[in-house]
Formats: C-alpha cells, sequence, structure tokens
C-alpha cells in the first residue's frame, strides 16, 4: 500500500493514478518504504497487513538473507503540481555524523510524464568553494543553477552531493537509498500555509555540495529479446535499475536478493509458478528471492530495481 504525503507543491495526478490516494495537494506516494517516515505495508498473501520493514527484520528469506539494518532503498512517485525546492543530499559518511545514523540519499528519476518544454534543475555553475559561497550568498541562483530540460522516458542519475530540483508540470517515479533526509538550498522565498518562510540549509548543503559539477549520466546499455528490450539505466552500487518493453513474453530468471517491480506503461499479466495476475501501469509489486522465475506477457513497460550481489 502507497504511502501518501501532502506538500505545498504537490498535484492531483496521483489521486488519477491510484483511487486510494487522499484529495488535496499530493507530492509523493511511497510505494516501497521500510523508513520511518512512512512504512508501506503488504496488500495480500502470507503477509497481508505486515510492513516492509517487519519483513526485512523477521523474515529475511524473502531477502535471501541479504546483509545489512535497513532495507537499502526506497521507491516512490513525485507529482510536481509546482516547483520543489533546490536542494541536495549528503553522502553516507555525512548522514551518519550529522543526521543520527541516517543513511545517505542518492537517487535516480525515470520521468513518467511531464509538461512540454518542462526542465530540472541538475547540477551547478560554481567551480571550486569560494564560488559557491558566493553565489549562494549573493543569492545568484540564475547564474548559479543549471537547467536541462527533461521528455518523458528519459532517465537522470543524482548522485548524494549533486544540486538538484524537479519543476512544475513533472511527473517522476524515484529509486533512492532508505533516507529521508534532504537539505534546502533555496525555495524561491515561498512561504508555507501559515505564512512563515520554509527552513533553509544553507551551511550544510555548503558542506556537502560535490565540486566541481560532474554530470554524471550513463548512457543505457541495451538489449534485444525475443519479445522486447532490456534496457540497463544505472548499475551503481546503491541500486540497479532496469527497464523491459514487452510485446508478447519475456521469462525471467531470478538470481537477485529481491526485485521491486513498477509497471509504467501497458497492460498484461504477470506470471509466478501457478499464479496469474493482471498488470495495468501504476502497479507495483516486489519479488521476492524465493520466486525461481517469472514471466511477463503482453505490451508492457516496466522499471525493475534491485540491489547487486556485493
Amino acid at each position: 500500500e502507497p504511502v501518501f504525503k501532502e506538500k505545498i507543491w504537490g498535484g492531483d495526478k496521483l489521486q488519477k493514478l491510484y483511487q486510494d490516494a487522499p484529495k488535496g495537494r499530493i507530492g509523493e506516494a511511497w510505494l516501497y518504504s521500510a523508513h520511518q517516515n512512512g512504512h508501506s505495508l503488504v496488500t495480500n498473501g502470507e503477509f497481508k497487513g505486515k510492513s516492509l520493514e517487519e519483513l526485512w527484520a523477521n523474515h529475511r528469506e524473502l531477502f535471501g538473507h541479504m546483509p545489512g539494518e535497513k532495507f537499502p532503498l526506497l521507491i516512490k512517485i513525485i507529482d510536481a503540481g509546482d516547483d520543489l525546492s533546490v536542494q541536495v543530499h549528503p553522502d553516507d559518511s555525512y548522514a551518519k555524523t550529522h543526521e543520527n545514523g541516517e543513511l545517505g540519499k542518492t537517487e535516480c528519476w525515470y520521468v513518467l510524464d511531464c509538461s512540454e518544454k518542462s526542465e530540472i534543475i541538475y547540477g551547478i555553475n560554481a567551480k571550486n568553494q569560494e564560488e559557491l559561497n558566493e553565489m549562494i550568498d549573493q543569492g545568484q541562483w540564475k547564474r548559479l543553477l543549471r537547467s536541462v530540460p527533461i521528455k518523458p522516458g528519459d532517465f537522470i542519475y543524482v548522485p548524494s552531493g549533486t544540486v538538484h530540483a524537479l519543476k512544475k508540470g513533472a511527473l517522476i517515479l524515484e529509486v533512492q537509498q532508505n533516507s529521508d533526509t534532504t537539505y534546502r538550498l533555496y525555495d524561491y522565498d515561498r512561504k508555507d500555509d501559515e505564512g512563515n518562510l520554509r527552513e533553509l540549509h544553507i551551511e550544510k548543503s555548503k558542506d556537502v555540495v560535490s565540486l566541481p559539477f560532474v554530470n554524471n549520466q550513463a548512457q543505457p546499455i541495451i538489449e534485444n529479446l525475443k519479445d522486447g528490450t532490456k534496457s540497463t539505466l544505472i548499475k551503481s552500487e546503491y541500486f540497479t535499475v532496469e527497464k523491459y518493453v514487452i510485446n508478447g513474453k519475456c521469462k525471467i530468471k531470478n538470481n537477485q536478493f529481491f526485485t521491486l517491480v513498477n509497471v509504467v506503461g501497458g497492460r498484461g499479466d504477470l506470471q509466478v509458478e501457478d499464479e496469474v495476475y493482471t498488470l495495468s501501469q501504476g502497479d507495483f509489486f516486489m519479488l521476492s528471492a524465493l520466486a525461481e522465475d517469472y514471466s511477463f506477457k503482453g505490451q508492457l513497460d516496466i522499471i525493475e530495481s534491485h540491489v547487486e550481489f556485493p
């Protein structure tokens, strides 16, 4: 079950995707979360009503006995009804020291939908710490921030330390480390519902920004299948994200600790052993380590996320 989050910048697209979404400016649906700020629950089967965190703590066999204190990933859909704040995330080392043992936050975005001529903020123009401090302190945001155009189907890798922001009109599938730590660098002098300026984290942001900016985008590795394609969008120490475009039938051998699956387009079926499940856009589910293989059938666009064996 998704965990819905109302945000000052949220929109109304998540209500159209998920009937149980509450009314209001819903900015995020946390689809897979074992974080203290929002626990997603199992909707069916033997573990119905259990949280993902409970499964990680008590049924590690579902995750191939993967080591680790925390479930490593958090996946959400973000609806930017308005511009999000310009922000940056710390790495594991900084977060552990300054955020009570929290993980850092490296993330990536798959663009589900966006307005025509949409842009994101991705990276900065400051070449060193002195230039960064000067531009921030003098509020030279247009000079500091890099804008990049986006379109549906784009994939953007956002390592910790990268200044970034989604802008109005974007609907994004985000795969990230299991963290809720965000340093807000600039928020367009926006006020909350009570008329107060939202909190900024200027000094921490200056601490963690990676300098100089390096564009870490990777070209997808595309593999032709019998009835479609498989594209490896990113393979990092934190997560691997793959996209399947299926026109027919595709059988996949499961050799992961777990696989988090998001249906981002089309309709079709999933078969695991003798069970068949109908799939459509917006559906999401976890394949445990106990499933030896599985098959997709139909016209489907699938995003799969997992963590590689160390």
